[in-house]
Formats: C-alpha cells, sequence, structure tokens
C-alpha cells in the first residue's frame, strides 16, 4: 500500500468518529416530447455597460464570488446570449429562492435551455457538471411536477433525463436519482431493487453519500439484494463520516438503528472491508 494509503488508514481507524461508526473500540435534443416553453423566449435588453453575453457572465460571477448580490439583470442578459452557466446559475436562485422570490417554473425553463441547447456534437466538457446537474433539476420537476397546472408529473421523462446523464457524463447525483427512482417506483418505471443497487454502487465509488447510506441500508437488510450486513454496514459508516447539514440527518439515524442490529462479527468484517476499500482508492 501507498504510504498515503497507510496514513490514511491508520487515521480512520484511530478517529474515534470511524471506529465507533463501526462500533469497534467502545439527450438534450434526443428526447423530442412536449412543446416546452424556454426562459430565452422573452428577449433581455443588452445592458450597454456589456461587450458581450460573456463578458456579462463574468461580472455577476466576479461580484457573486466576492459576497455581492449577483446581477441578475447580467445573468439574464448572459443567458439570452446562450451562456450555460448563466442559465444555471438563475435555475439555482429561482429554486432556491435566493437574491429573488422563489419560482420553480422559472427555475425549470431555466434549466431546461440547458438541456434543449445541449449538443453532443458541439458541446464544451468543462461545462460537463452544469450540463449534468441541469439534466438532474429537469428530471426532478418531470417527476414531482410543478402546481398550479404549469408542469404535470412525467416520471418517465425522469427516468430518460436521469439515465441519460448517468450514463453520457458519469454523474452521480444522477445515478442517484436514477436509482432511487428503481427502488422506490412510479406510474411507467417498475420497481427495481437489483437495477437501484446498480447505480447506486458506482455513485457510492465516487463519494456520494447518499448512495452510500442507501446501498449501506439495502446490503445490510438484504432489501431486494442478497444480504451482506458488513459490507453494507461498511458503505453507512462512510456515508456517516461524509453527512453534513440537517437535510442528511437521516444517513445518522439509519445508521444508529443499523448498528443496534449489528453484532461483533459485522464489525470487525466491515473495519476489513473499509480496509480493502481505502487501498483501491489510494
Amino acid at each position: 500500500m501507498a504510504a498515503y494509503a497507510r496514513v490514511f488508514l491508520a487515521a480512520c481507524i484511530a478517529s474515534a468518529t470511524l471506529v465507533s461508526a463501526l462500533g469497534l473500540g467502545g439527450v438534450a435534443r434526443a428526447f423530442d416530447g412536449a412543446d416546452k416553453a424556454t426562459a430565452s423566449t422573452v428577449a433581455v435588453k443588452p445592458l450597454e455597460i456589456f461587450k458581450n453575453p460573456r463578458q456579462a457572465l463574468q461580472s455577476a460571477l466576479e461580484s457573486y464570488n466576492a459576497g455581492n448580490p449577483a446581477s441578475v439583470d447580467a445573468l439574464k442578459y448572459a443567458a439570452a446570449g446562450g451562456e450555460s452557466l448563466a442559465r444555471w446559475k438563475l435555475g439555482r436562485m429561482y429554486a432556491d429562492g435566493d437574491g429573488v422570490p422563489r419560482d420553480d417554473y422559472k427555475a425549470y425553463r431555466y434549466f431546461l435551455e440547458i438541456v434543449d441547447t445541449y449538443d453532443e456534437d458541439t458541446a464544451n466538457w468543462r461545462e460537463k457538471s452544469v450540463v449534468a446537474s441541469a439534466f438532474v433539476a429537469v428530471g426532478l420537476f418531470n417527476l414531482k411536477g410543478i402546481p398550479g397546472d404549469k408542469l404535470q408529473a412525467d416520471p418517465e421523462e425522469a427516468l430518460r433525463l436521469f439515465l441519460y446523464a448517468a450514463t453520457r457524463f458519469s454523474d452521480s447525483n444522477a445515478q442517484y436519482q436514477l436509482a432511487r427512482l428503481y427502488h422506490d417506483g412510479a406510474p411507467g418505471v417498475p420497481k427495481s431493487r437489483m437495477q437501484a443497487a446498480r447505480w447506486l454502487n458506482l455513485a457510492a465509488e465516487k463519494n456520494h453519500v447518499e448512495s452510500q447510506a442507501l446501498l449501506g441500508q439495502m446490503l445490510f437488510t438484504g432489501d431486494g439484494v442478497p444480504a451482506q450486513r458488513a459490507r453494507g454496514l461498511m458503505w453507512m459508516a462512510l456515508a456517516r463520516e461524509g453527512a453534513a447539514g440537517k437535510t442528511q440527518d437521516w444517513i445518522q439515524t439509519q445508521y444508529e438503528k443499523a448498528i443496534g442490529a449489528a453484532n461483533d462479527n459485522d464489525r470487525q468484517a466491515a473495519l476489513v472491508y473499509l480496509e480493502d476499500h481505502v487501498k483501491r482508492r489510494y
């Protein structure tokens, strides 16, 4: 094992957090569907202070990174000029109510513009993460719909979007959302726990915390897959270490339930799996 891996593994095993965690030592264009409106159908008047959309985007991002509100007008100008990052930023702002009133439909339309204008043959791969994130966002809006008859729920369209981003971009969040859809099922999308586990494994290997947690739970309990209690415990322990914020409190709760049901053999074997996992990664 490389020196770095030995140090990392030793730190993991010696740390109170991980040892205690184990209980030891104490489409884009291909999606042909209904005609959908896009955010740039209404022309945005160019701002005279900017020479072009790229400059407007740069100015807005510099302001935001400096701790100031991003200029919505500058971003809209950049988005109308075809800047994917501006469209993505506006989508996130409207989805989160960050500096603008929350508006899911406006968020959806900006994300949709990225999806609808994506072309594999001319794509800028520096924007890979932005495009993948937009596919996932549009997929989630299609999965749940938008109230007020603005967007009807369409789980099959969500499946196509998640699948595209999961395969084309190998995006871990897309792989997780795809797995959840297979795990939970939806109209037009039959449950398949084995499919869910396969996609979760791909995302878990990329350190996607939610995927590690759900895969761990499935393996520990034998939820639609052959039970592997120690391996499941390992994934849940890793997820517990990586979890952050109240939105991931369920990971801690799930882990505590599993560790309470684990025996000494489960815990000892989980540590062996952890050691092997670290060796493979480093």
